[in-house]
């Protein structure tokens, strides 16, 4: 079973909650980690992998023969992006704009563009004790995350046996990388907070996960105790269960600054976390 830990606001707890999952799965379920959070990937302080396999990874980018192309226009046509140009006698590229469709390619009627990798960041797998983990990062200035959170999907989990637990955590917001991160997934995990910003935020993400994605979420209220009751009201009047709550306790805040696995330091809440796999489990079910 996939399941992808989500929130559309920074700061929720979504990794905490990510890596605690996957800590109390840990031993013979031997579960997949995935850090889908490319651009600041932060599980591993607290997983502490052995990173045993790394590679780069990027996407195909043209590149123009100069001696073939008659400077027809036909690519810069073709590209929905604006990423190739025809200016005079020169042909321009800009990777930053291209999503490597290959359009451009194709669509060469002297076959003067090829494809080049262009290398945005890197991907890398190991182990944490009993738990596989996997992470993306993107190279500073590269402004497209998606490639690669793909790219890192595509090495681990096709792997990964079916009846296996998978826990990806996802990067924070609604954008493009979130809806990579959540495609293919069984189940939505949303990580929220009871205030105004967390409730704001979480309802967008609901619209991609469960609106337009069609999978089944449920949510965990971090920080439980402080700001109102908008988060439990919106839950209730849209059928949304609420798997687990944490408190605003201040020790959970001292594990996390130390980089200690709040399973580690308050082994009391390992049967919480083995309660909350077994409410998505049902949950999953329930969807079927």
């Amino acid at each position: 079973m996939i399941v992808t830990v989500a929130s559309g606001k920074g700061g929720t707890g979504k990794t905490t909650v990510a890596v605690n999952l996957a800590l109390t799965l840990a031993g013979d379920a031997r579960p997949l980690f995935l850090d889908c959070d490319v651009e600041e990937p932060n599980a591993a302080l607290f997983l502490h992998p052995k990173i045993e396999e790394r590679r780069e990874v990027g996407q195909l980018i043209p590149e123009v023969d100069p001696e073939k192309c008659t400077y027809c226009g036909r690519c810069a046509e073709v590209c929905q992006y604006s990423a190739i140009a025809v200016v005079a006698k020169k042909v321009l590229v800009f990777p930053e704009l291209c999503h490597g469709c290959g359009s451009c390619t194709l669509n060469c009627p002297t076959g003067a563009i090829s494809e080049v990798l262009d290398v945005m960041g890197t991907i890398e797998r190991g182990w944490a004790g009993s738990v596989e983990f996997a992470q993306g990062t993107m190279d500073v200035g590269e402004a497209m995350a998606v490639p690669i959170i793909h790219q890192l999907k595509d090495w681990v989990i096709p792997a990964a046996p079916g009846e296996r637990p998978v826990i990806l955590d996802a990067p924070p917001g609604t954008a493009c990388p979130v809806v990579e991160s959540m495609r293919g997934a069984d189940f939505v995990l949303l990580v929220t907070e009871p205030t105004p910003f967390g409730l704001h935020d979480m309802r967008l993400t609901v619209e991609v996960a469960r609106d337009e994605l069609h999978l089944p979420v449920g949510v965990v209220i971090n920080r439980y105790g402080v700001g109102d009751e908008g988060v439990e009201e919106y839950c209730a009047a849209e059928g949304i269960p609420i798997l687990m709550r944490l408190p605003l306790d201040r020790r959970i805040a001292e594990a996390y600054s130390e980089g200690r696995p709040l399973v580690e330091a308050l082994p009391e809440y390992r049967e919480q976390f083995a309660a909350l796999w077994r409410r998505i489990e049902e949950e999953v079910e329930n969807a079927d």
